[in-house]
């Protein structure tokens, strides 16, 4: 048996059933955590998403718009069990980016381990800083007609 040791928590979580926000739908679905950055010629999505299988986790890019989509469903019963705690959010969980013309969304990755979905963009060469040669007039050769 499990003991609830923080009132609070369950307070909340009560709270939280009551006014709907305990499990994301495909309406209305619940905000995944996100950690971004850029890291070397890259920029770099990481989101949480414990719990979910690789299959429910469905990812689209239209224009410059990111989409992660995923779903955490129930863990299968069995006869003879009896749940006594369930804190863990159930249902649909979204997040949108809007990403920068800078980055080239033809080549993401994504990786998933331990609960952490990894995105890796590629920032677009075009975006590189890169270094423009001068010439002066002494480097030209004069066309004789």
């Amino acid at each position: 048996m499990l003991m609830r040791t923080d009132p609070f928590r369950e307070f909340d979580r009560l709270t939280q059933q009551l006014l709907g926000n305990a499990s994301g739908t495909w309406s209305r679905p619940t905000a995944m955590p996100m950690d971004a950055y850029r890291e070397d010629d890259a920029y770099v999505i990481a989101l949480d998403l414990p719990g979910v299988a690789p299959d429910a986790i469905d990812i689209d890019v239209e224009r410059n718009m990111l989409t992660v989509r995923a779903e955490r469903r129930p863990v299968a019963q069995g006869e003879g069990v009896q749940m006594e705690l369930s804190e863990r959010p159930l249902g649909v969980f979204s997040r949108q980016v809007m990403l920068a013309d800078t980055l080239d969304t033809e080549h993401i990755s994504a990786d998933y381990e331990a609960g952490v979905l990894t995105l890796r963009i590629p920032i677009a060469e075009r975006a590189k800083p890169r270094k423009i040669t001068v010439t002066g007039s002494a480097d030209r050769k004069e066309i004789q007609g």
